[in-house]
């Protein structure tokens, strides 16, 4: 006994080094595995393991038993009525038992037939609240009365470590969940809206069309693109696109029916199996559909297999922010776009900066050759407006020309251009 004890006090500082070399630096998964594997082979035992309680059930979410998976593997339960959990945690049973023959309540326990079990050392897992998590256990076949006080707090420093490790998946988990949660929610309760900006026809100047722009109401307060962002890490990207697609077009009746209205969706939506059921009763003739600008593409050739059906269906495709950089550059050889919109930072004092100018120009020869319209965005003065047109361009939005409106004063601002057009029929 006195051997055994020596070389496990000899393997205490190695173990102590496992704890600051893995903490922080693998996945919590492999952390904890690894924890069991040490302190089973640490303590001489055949199976250790982490257990989770839920109701009435401990629930074995992490094993080392090499060559032991029939006696427990990951996933398997016991009613906490036949294990030991309860009696330890409620000071019925010690959390360190060297020969469970020596405990009249742990030999009348179904486990200790079952398996059975000979040895064990088992600790709670306790949450950053209080809260118990489950128990970090260690279990033999046969007694083992080495077993001393050391071991039970050796057990217990890698139950905290585990506690910690958990703890943050579980911050984690939370956190995701409550994104989702708040996802939903602006879906569910429609907490968005859609303002309308102008697309103009520079030359006998009208609104052709109508880019659809959401807005959310729901807290937090905060510009739109981070909530499609936020949607999109918690796997609800497409359904938040669609649903603000949805309403934004619920207003084309309300439009001049000679104007379009543009919606912006990432690839991922493109492909969502969710999207020709929402287009199913549109005019889909007046419909662009907008590659949003950060998007990234894995597979060229799917996204164009899924944009088949709309083009033919009379929906029209467009790329955001031609000439911000070498990805956008390259949806447009792929995509082959019906509009091709110059990005901000290129429309920008494009009428003070001859590099701008010359960039804008070369894309509007590009686009003439392709077979592409261009779109100017982000115009502000009339001196951008002036050299964009100089330079071949033929529509624009921006604030100089019209900033977003809710569909009142859309609808309004194209009854406006319809009666001008009959005066000058007239």
């Amino acid at each position: 006994m006195e051997q055994a004890t020596s070389d496990r006090d000899d393997r205490n500082a190695s173990l102590y080094a496992l704890i600051a070399s893995a903490s922080g630096t693998l996945p919590a998964n492999e952390l904890v595995q690894r924890a069991l594997q040490a302190m089973r082979s640490h303590l001489g035992m055949d199976v250790a393991y982490v257990s989770e309680f839920e109701g009435n059930r401990s629930i074995f979410r992490v094993v080392d038993a090499p060559g032991l998976e029939q006696v427990v593997k990951p996933g398997d339960s016991l009613s906490l009525d036949d294990v030991y959990c309860r009696h330890i945690l409620e000071g019925r049973l010690p959390q360190l038992m060297a020969d469970t023959a020596d405990e009249p309540l742990a030999v009348a326990t179904p486990i200790t037939r079952a398996i059975p079990v000979g040895k064990h050392v088992s600790v709670p897992i306790r949450m950053p609240d209080g809260s118990v998590y489950g128990m970090f256990c260690c279990l033999g076949f046969t007694a083992d009365r080495s077993l001393r006080e050391r071991d039970l707090q050796m057990l217990k420093v890698f139950a905290d470590l585990v506690a910690f490790e958990i703890g943050r998946d579980f911050a984690v988990a939370k956190a995701a969940r409550e994104k989702e949660q708040r996802i939903r929610s602006v879906i569910e309760n429609k907490e968005m809206s859609t303002l309308y900006q102008p697309i103009w026809r520079l030359e006998n100047p009208q609104p052709i069309g109508f880019e659809c722009l959401t807005r959310f109401s729901a807290a937090p307060r905060r510009p739109p693109d981070e909530w499609f962002t936020e949607a999109a890490k918690v796997g609800l990207g497409a359904p938040l696109e669609i649903a603000a697609a949805r309403l934004g077009l619920s207003a084309l009746d309300r439009l001049p029916p000679d104007a379009y209205v543009a919606v912006n969706f990432s690839p991922q939506t493109i492909l969502s199996a969710d999207l020709p059921a929402m287009l199913h009763d549109m005019p889909t003739d007046r419909i662009v559909f907008e590659i949003t600008e950060h998007a990234h593409v894995g597979d060229y050739d799917c996204l164009l297999r899924a944009l088949q059906p709309f083009r033919e269906r009379g929906i029209r495709v467009a790329v955001d922010d031609a000439g911000s950089g070498y990805a956008t550059l390259h949806h447009i050889l792929q995509i082959r776009p019906d509009l091709i919109k110059l990005d901000v930072a290129l429309t920008r004092h494009i009428d003070l900066d001859p590099v701008r100018k010359a960039l804008a120009a070369a894309l509007v020869a590009f686009a003439r050759d392709a077979g592409s319209r261009i779109i100017a965005e982000g115009v502000e003065t009339a001196s951008e407006l002036s050299t964009l047109r100089g330079i071949g361009i033929e529509k624009a939005q921006g604030y100089f020309l019209g900033r977003p409106m809710p569909i009142d004063e859309a609808a309004k601002l194209g009854e406006q251009q319809s009666s001008a057009d009959a005066s000058r029929v007239a």
